[in-house]
């Protein structure tokens, strides 16, 4: 994993809504993690989008343990973004603080019957595309998320871009697409966040999802850093 230059994210965060973590992992990395697809006993759960409206396409859910790199990810990316969602908390009033360490966290989810891990493998074909929508799962939700994507555009797909939607009080959503290459990695609100108006901050609703694919095979990686009920 690369390093990382924390300031510029928060910075693009605060602007966009989203910044990107150019080549989080090489390439070698983002394709053993692809290749985890094929294994379905890392999995707890396989999603077919079009069987429950969410779009089309499928994804899975990994069981614990969680394999490497997936776990590091967690573990390394949660301190600098807690960081992050505990300025936000504090501009949108919130109280809510979240601990230091990934595996502290952690602790409350389950303590709270959060016990389901939620980081997931998800794979397009030719025509399949990703409702927007929120990543909750449960009472305690970590404000932030990170997507990898594992696959190079123009070789492997065409489309498939990763779209943002903000909806502004009082006035027309925003839409953001984020041009990403294999490797880099997206953070982004999971619901919501700070935007500072006239009048102080407020927050805005924030969703994702993907465009369609118009062909090849498109492999992500879903980091959210809370568990499910």
């Amino acid at each position: 994993m690369t390093d990382i230059d924390w300031a510029t994210a928060e910075s693009r965060l605060d602007v966009c809504g989203s910044a990107v973590l150019p080549h989080l992992l090489d390439e070698d990395i983002c394709e053993q993690i692809a290749t985890l697809w094929s294994d379905p006993s890392r999995f707890r759960s396989h999603v077919h989008m079009a069987r429950h409206g969410f779009g089309q396409g499928e994804y899975r859910y990994f069981s614990y343990p969680l394999p490497e790199p997936i776990t590091g990810l967690r573990e390394q990316l949660y301190p600098p973004l807690a960081a992050i969602a505990n300025r936000w908390a504090g501009r949108l009033g919130s109280g809510r603080l979240f601990p230091g360490t990934h595996g502290a966290f952690l602790e409350e989810c389950h303590a709270a019957g959060q016990v389901r891990p939620t980081p997931l493998i998800l794979r397009y074909e030719a025509g399949d595309w990703n409702a927007l929508h929120q990543d909750v799962y449960g009472e305690h939700v970590f404000p932030l998320q990170v997507a990898v994507l594992l696959s190079e555009p123009a070789r492997d797909f065409e489309g498939g871009e990763f779209v943002l939607t903000e909806q502004r009080p009082r006035m027309q959503s925003r839409a953001e697409v984020v041009p990403l290459r294999q490797g880099d990695a997206v953070v982004f609100p999971v619901r919501e966040r700070p935007v500072r108006g006239s009048r102080g901050d407020y927050r805005v609703q924030m969703r994702h999802g993907v465009s369609r694919v118009r062909g090849g095979l498109r492999f992500t990686l879903g980091i959210i850093f809370h568990d499910a009920s």
